[in-house]
């Protein structure tokens, strides 16, 4: 119970526990911060619970000299600024109707029937300000096990919510040990299909959050087995992100979701291009896995690291992420282990060596005469493909040469 202990030393809890006392209502610490404490975690960010209304919790957070918001004052939400930090406080609710993927609450003054109305039992447990610990359906046990269960019966709270089925699974790849409840797996895959009636930014959100998570590459093997992933991303490869996993220890970096989403989904642009579709991508992470894709093309199939001057130049032409990138999407698909001493050298090259800058630019040729134009495109082109034929020179003499060879008559013709 350290965790919890620690968890209620924060002084901007007091500080807001303090305020919502105010409204003569019970407020609790509900749901992530409980369970993630429990775990000797630290939680990412500390959400509440409580009787009182919404605009009672706006009162007191006025009367308190707090800022409030009122992000999702629909749903009872409300947010309150205490010290730079931002506190969800919600008042308790009560579902009406739901239909998979909206719900039509009420509000309401029970928490344990506001515990029993959540996902998972490790996310049902509630903490007073006192310290006292709220258990309505053996929480406690679930975490002690590691074990990912569904409260109650799992068809039903997956048919109030079908995002629940992800959840499942990212919760058992960040928190769980050893096989899945078998209640909540097969209800998982019973409710495949109705996957597809989900946003694709609510799918987004929950495939980047597993993807960096201790199990991820074991579980997300499993989701695949069981035909989740195809409903989702429409295939996957659970050996290249289990290889990429172990190549990303051994280099020790930290997970990257978008590289790892790469290594279980993509091999050319078009797939980076169906995974834009289907997860709602931003910009730069679909620009990502196609320079990626697009530098990886000429990296298929090698069980050895590229020379350092093939390395040179993908690091030009592609840039130090996207080089960086398909090396390590080609390790996945070669035969090396993960400590190979020559792929961690190349690695290495690539995350230390800034990418080479070629030293010539339009300017300087029409200085020397080539007219401006398709011809000083051309000239350009052709003089860095020498450029980099010659080994990225940087002595000024070299340069000069190769710009003296692309100012002589004739000499663009003979390179188109």
């Amino acid at each position: 119970m350290k965790g919890v202990a620690r968890l209620l030393d924060d002084p901007r809890l007091a500080t807001l526990f303090a305020a919502l006392a105010k409204t003569g209502a019970e407020t609790r610490v509900v749901g992530g911060a409980v369970r993630d404490a429990l775990f000797g975690l630290q939680p990412h960010e500390v959400d509440l619970a409580t009787t009182a209304l919404p605009e009672a919790v706006l009162k007191a957070a006025r009367d308190a000299g707090l800022k409030g918001v009122p992000t999702g004052i629909e749903h009872g939400t409300v947010t309150i600024v205490v010290a730079g930090t931002p506190f969800e406080v919600t008042t308790l609710r009560e579902d009406v109707e739901t239909d998979g993927r909206y719900a039509i609450v009420r509000f309401g003054g029970d928490f344990e029937q506001d515990a029993r109305r959540r996902d998972f039992t490790m996310n049902a447990l509630s903490l007073t300000p006192d310290g006292k610990l709220h258990d309505y359906t053996g929480g406690l046990a679930d975490i002690a096990a590691k074990r990912i269960r569904f409260i109650g019966d799992a068809a039903t709270r997956i048919r109030e919510d079908y995002l629940r089925v992800l959840r499942f699974f990212r919760f058992n790849a960040s928190h769980g040990e050893g096989g899945f409840d078998r209640a909540g797996l097969h209800e998982s895959i019973i409710a495949r299909e109705n996957l597809a009636r989900l946003s694709r930014e609510r799918i987004r959100a929950e495939i980047i959050k597993l993807l960096p998570a201790r199990r991820a590459p074991e579980v997300m093997g499993a989701m695949s087995h069981a035909g989740i992933i195809e409903v989702l991303l429409g295939m996957g490869y659970p050996a290249r992100l289990a290889r990429l996993a172990a190549f990303e220890a051994a280099r020790g970096k930290k997970p990257d979701a978008v590289l790892r989403l790469a290594a279980f989904s993509v091999l050319t642009v078009e797939d980076a291009d169906r995974l834009r579709a289907r997860l709602r991508l931003s910009n730069d992470e679909h620009a990502r896995l196609v320079a990626a894709a697009r530098t990886l093309s000429a990296l298929h199939g090698i069980d050895r690291p590229p020379p350092v001057s093939h390395l040179r130049e993908m690091l030009f032409l592609a840039g130090g992420r996207a080089a960086g990138d398909a090396l390590a999407l080609a390790f996945t698909e070669s035969r090396a282990e993960p400590d190979d001493g020559d792929w961690l050298e190349a690695a290495k090259y690539l995350d230390e060596t800034p990418a080479p800058v070629f030293p010539i630019a339009g300017a300087d040729l029409i200085a020397r005469g080539v007219p401006p134009g398709r011809e000083l495109g051309a000239t350009l082109k052709a003089l860095q493909a020498k450029w980099i034929s010659a080994g990225f020179p940087r002595d000024p003499a070299v340069v000069l040469r190769l710009l003296e060879e692309a100012g002589e008559p004739g000499s663009t013709r003979e390179r188109q």
